[in-house]
């Protein structure tokens, strides 16, 4: 049987400090903290409840980081 594999650890980061950061130099922050997958959405978007390791999430409201998390 195969062993289970064990997905990569998330960038030692606080999703909080995006907060109230433009929409594209927290994008580039992500990036350069080592984050693989960035989204940026706007407010009221229906996403699903899957954990994608690596993806940092932001709700983007007129350009500004209003809300941010992982996965």
């Amino acid at each position: 049987m195969a062993p289970i594999p064990t997905p990569p650890a998330d960038p030692d980061d606080n999703p909080e400090a995006y907060v109230g950061l433009d929409a594209d130099g927290a994008e580039r922050q992500a990036r350069e903290r080592g984050w693989s997958t960035v989204r940026a959405l706007a407010p009221g978007t229906i996403v699903t409840m899957e954990y994608l390791a690596g993806r940092l999430n932001f709700e983007v409201d007129n350009g500004t980081v209003r809300r941010c998390w992982k996965g």
